[in-house]
């Protein structure tokens, strides 16, 4: 029986190799005359001296009877009839728990240029979102270790959240925060279009000897082709699934994921695809729910997703802003403003929702965090009246309690980087909070 199924495999084996010849070059994009291949094909383009050099592509489109490729490195050494070999596959990277604690790019190899460890298994980046019936309702809460979010949003394990900021406001010292705190059986960190200078420096700050022990980060620079920047996102979210599968509870974290649809919009123009909204091509809007379904829950496991959403100038209405806040399950918005002021994390609370915190926590944590939200907005709608002196105290017993209580909301929002909160305390210190006026 072994002979006869060795049999069966070797027949299902291709015995040819399918090559073809470079056309021409145009911007990004690389034109050949064959090989026989399909749309997410990896090839390799043969350079240099003797062919000793070769360059991985994607077939990315047909133009006529041409195959457009798109180069995963730099442009360099290729000319008019260099050999294209289609591998008639997609690209696979190597998985497994070996890699946890490694900093890998998009092909999954280690950064720090040593070999894979053993034991690894192929899987396909590019893989479908799961059967949504067969996706169990999210019941249970995720502990991220950040007091304003396990006490004031919170996230239920298989949850989807983005974390909404310009530049500058915080959302890597706030992903390192989660990685370090987070019960989550593994971190899965994705840094797509980072300078090469804050990839270091979040490893070694943000997230720390601590955090690494327990993540696998995949990297992908600024300065890399558009297509590497795209295929470690779909590389991360792999990893991420592979976990899942296992019955792991992930915790996965993007950033960013404008740069993902960045790098796909240089992609879709490449081809030839028509600008619409602001520049972005239709593929991005097609691509997008695509990557992000892709995470959550499964029969098996689930991946708990956090998304960064660069705001073009602080506009939550940009159009990469408002589609992904259309296809998540929550989201977190850092404001500009309270950084200023000191406040750190800067959540804007009015303005960050989790979308299933209802489902999974108790009536008591419940109305304590509408109760905060109520005082916090009470406050704020009056603090000009307040700050000029036109408030008379005694007119609203509403805005006196909120007056009396706003300093101490802001240091229960506040947490040190180095604070690790459970996600218990943070409960009983917010319940405690209303009831008493202390924590």
């Amino acid at each position: 029986m072994r002979a006869l199924d060795l049999v069966h495999e070797i027949e299902k084996l291709d015995s040819y190799k399918r090559f073809g010849k470079v056309k021409q070059v145009v911007g990004l994009m690389i034109e050949s005359r064959g090989p026989e291949s399909s749309i997410g094909d990896l090839c390799y383009i043969y350079t240099g001296a003797n062919n000793k050099t070769k360059i991985p592509a994607e077939v990315v489109g047909f133009r006529n009877e041409f195959v457009l490729l798109m180069p995963y490195q730099q442009l360099t050494n290729i000319s008019p009839g260099s050999i294209v070999e289609g591998t008639n596959e997609p690209l696979r990277v190597k998985v497994g728990s070996a890699l946890v604690g490694q900093v890998i790019d998009a092909f999954g190899k280690p950064l720090n240029e040593t070999m894979l460890p053993k034991g690894l298994a192929y899987v396909p980046t590019d893989q479908s979102p799961p059967n949504p019936m067969k996706r169990p309702p999210i019941h249970e809460k995720m502990e991220v270790g950040v007091r304003v979010i396990d006490s004031l949003l919170t996230v239920g394990k298989g949850q989807r959240v983005g974390i909404f900021a310009g530049s500058g406001v915080g959302k890597s010292t706030l992903m390192g925060m989660i990685a370090r705190n987070t019960n989550a059986d593994l971190n899965v960190i994705a840094l797509i279009g980072e300078r090469g200078r804050e990839v270091r420096e979040f490893i070694d700050r943000d997230l720390g000897p601590e955090g690494l022990k327990r993540s696998i980060v995949i990297v992908a620079t600024s300065d890399q082709p558009a297509l590497m920047r795209m295929k470690a996102a779909l590389t991360a979210t792999a990893v991420a699934e592979y976990f899942r599968d296992r019955g792991m509870n992930v915790m996965f974290m993007m950033d960013s994921v404008t740069r993902v649809a960045m790098a796909q919009r240089e992609i879709g123009l490449a081809v030839g695809e028509p600008p619409t909204t602001k520049g972005y091509t239709p593929s991005v809007f097609a691509i997008l729910p695509k990557l992000l379904e892709r995470t959550g829950t499964n029969e098996l496991g689930s991946i708990t997703a956090f998304y960064t959403v660069l705001v073009d100038g602080d506009d939550l209405n940009e159009p990469i802003s408002d589609t992904v806040r259309g296809i998540l399950d929550g989201h977190i918005v850092l404001d500009r403003q309270l950084a200023n002021k000191g406040q750190f994390p800067a959540i804007n609370i009015l303005k960050s929702i989790s979308r299933v915190m209802n489902q999974i926590v108790d009536p008591m944590h419940k109305k304590s965090a509408t109760r905060l939200r109520d005082l916090l907005s009470t406050y704020l709608n009056s603090e000009d009246l307040i700050n000029i002196g036109a408030y008379k105290r005694g007119s609203s017993k509403e805005i006196d309690e909120a007056i009396r209580l706003y300093p101490k909301i802001i240091s229960f929002l506040k947490q040190n980087v180095e604070d690790k909160v459970t996600s218990e305390d943070s409960i009983h210190s917010l319940i405690q909070f209303m009831e008493t006026g202390e924590f």
